[in-house]
C-alpha cells in the first residue's frame, strides 16, 4: 500500500515503516558521531521506550554507552490494511540496529502501569541482567488505572481556579486566535494527578527493590517540563503543574529508601512530541522558541537534549535546582533566548507567523514522529505495514 500521513488535529493516524526506520537511524548517526560516552549505566531500563525522549534514552544508552536495554511501550500492532502506531515500527528498527552492534535488546510491549506488567519485567530482569543500573521512566499515558483499586483515571490539561485566556494556533492552518480555557474541577485535578504524577514511578521503584533487581548505584530519572511563564498558565500553574509537582515529592520519597542521589526528576526543553502537541499554548510557543534558538544556534531536539543529559549530567557532583531537579532546559530558558520570545510573543497574528516563528519546522517535526519527511525515503512505493526494512 501506499502510506500517507492523515492528520487529524494533534494526530497522526498512519505511520510509515520504512520513515520510521530512517528517522530511527538518523537520531543514531547523531549519537555516533558525538563519539563514546564513558561512564554511563550499562543495564537500562527505559519504560516509555518507543517515541521521543524514551527512544532517544534508549539509543544513547546503547549507542554512546554500549548499553543492554529493557523497554515498556504500549503499541498498535499493524494489519496488512492498516499501519501500526509509529512506536510499534520503532520499537522493531532499533532492535534491528542494535542487534548489528552485538546488543541483544528487549522490548515488552503492556500497559506498564499494571503490575502484572511488572512482574513480567521483573522476571525478564532477572533472567537477562540480573540487575539494573539505570530505569528511565518517560511515560505519557493520558489514562492510568490504578492497580490497587482498579478506578481508572483520565488527566485533563487545563488551568485551576479560574479560565485564562490564552493565545494559541491551528496548526493545521496556521491561524493564530485568543481561546478561553476552562478551569479543571477539583476531580479532574486529582485525576491528572493520578495520571501523570509520581505514584505510578515510585510504584515502580518500589516493586523493583523489593525484588531485589536494582544494583548497588543504581539510579532512576523520570522526565518533566516546567517551561516559561508563556506557558505557565496551562502548564506549570495547571493541572499538569499540580501533577508535577507530586512527581518531585514522589522523587524525594524514592531518595529517602534508596539513596540521596539515587532519583532525579530531570527538566527538559520544549520539544515537538505528541503529548505536547495537545497542549493549547504550547504548539505556538515552540514555533517562536525553534526559530529564536536555531537563530542563535542553541536549538535542541529529543536526541540532541538526550546526549548531552546522557554525556554532561550523569557524573557526580552535577548541579541540581533548589527542588534537587537536573535542568536542561537551561538553554530554553537563558534571558537571551526569553527575551526575545518575549519581545515577539505580543507582536504574533496569523499574519505575522511566518516572519516571526517557524511553521514549517514544528509540521516537519511533527510529521518525522510517524516516519514521513525523512531525506531517502521514496514515499510512493508500495510497502507493507506489517514489515520494518532491515
Amino acid at each position: 500500500m501506499i502510506i500517507e500521513p492523515r492528520v487529524r488535529g494533534f494526530i497522526c493516524t498512519t505511520a510509515h515503516p520504512v520513515g520510521c526506520a530512517g528517522n530511527v537511524r538518523d537520531q543514531i548517526a547523531y549519537v555516533l558521531r558525538q563519539g563514546p560516552a564513558p561512564g554511563c549505566p550499562k543495564r537500562v531500563a527505559v519504560l516509555g521506550c518507543s517515541t521521543g525522549y524514551g527512544l532517544a534514552s534508549r539509543i544513547v544508552a546503547t549507542f554512546a554507552g554500549g548499553a543492554e536495554t529493557i523497554g515498556v511501550s504500549l503499541e498498535r500492532e499493524p494489519s496488512a490494511s492498516r499501519t501500526g502506531s509509529a512506536g510499534w515500527y520503532n520499537n522493531r528498527a532499533f532492535e534491528s540496529e542494535a542487534q548489528r552492534i552485538g546488543r541483544s535488546p528487549l522490548t515488552l510491549e503492556g500497559d506498564a502501569f499494571s503490575d502484572e506488567l511488572k512482574k513480567t519485567f521483573i522476571d525478564r530482569v532477572r533472567e537477562k541482567f540480573g540487575q539494573l543500573d539505570m530505569l528511565v521512566y518517560s511515560m505519557a499515558a493520558p489514562v492510568r488505572t490504578d492497580p490497587v483499586t482498579g478506578k481508572t483515571y483520565r488527566s485533563a490539561i487545563k488551568p485551576l481556579g479560574a479560565p485564562v485566556e490564552i493565545k494559541t494556533l491551528n496548526t493545521e492552518t496556521g491561524e493564530v486566535f485568543e481561546t478561553t480555557l476552562a478551569p479543571a474541577s477539583e476531580d479532574e485535578g486529582a485525576a491528572t494527578v493520578a495520571v501523570m504524577g509520581g505514584d505510578d514511578w515510585k510504584r515502580w521503584i518500589d516493586q523493583l527493590a523489593d525484588a531485589g533487581v536494582l544494583a548497588p548505584g543504581f539510579r532512576t530519572l523520570n522526565y518533566t517540563y516546567i517551561g516559561s511563564e508563556l506557558t505557565w498558565p496551562i502548564y506549570w500553574k495547571g493541572t499538569l503543574g499540580r501533577a508535577k509537582v507530586d512527581l518531585d515529592r514522589k522523587a524525594e520519597e524514592i531518595r529517602g529508601r534508596i539513596g540521596q542521589d539515587a532519583a532525579r526528576v530531570v527538566a527538559l526543553k520544549a520539544v515537538v512530541t505528541q503529548a505536547s502537541s495537545a497542549i493549547p499554548v504550547v504548539p505556538l510557543y515552540g514555533t517562536v522558541l525553534f526559530k529564536v534558538m536555531k537563530q542563535l544556534g542553541l536549538h535542541e531536539g529529543c536526541i540532541e537534549q538526550i546526549d548531552r543529559l546522557f554525556r554532561t549530567r550523569l557524573g557526580p557532583g552535577v548541579e541540581v535546582d533548589e527542588a534537587r531537579r537536573i535542568r536542561l532546559d537551561d538553554w530554553e530558558l537563558s534571558h537571551e533566548v526569553q527575551a526575545e520570545v518575549l519581545r515577539r510573543w505580543p507582536l504574533l497574528s496569523t499574519e505575522t507567523l511566518g516572519e516571526l516563528a517557524d511553521l514549517p519546522e514544528y509540521r516537519s517535526q511533527f510529521l518525522r514522529l510517524f516516519g514521513f519527511g525523512i531525506d531517502g525515503i521514496d514515499y510512493s512505493q508500495d510497502v507493507d505495514p506489517r514489515v520494518v526494512p532491515g
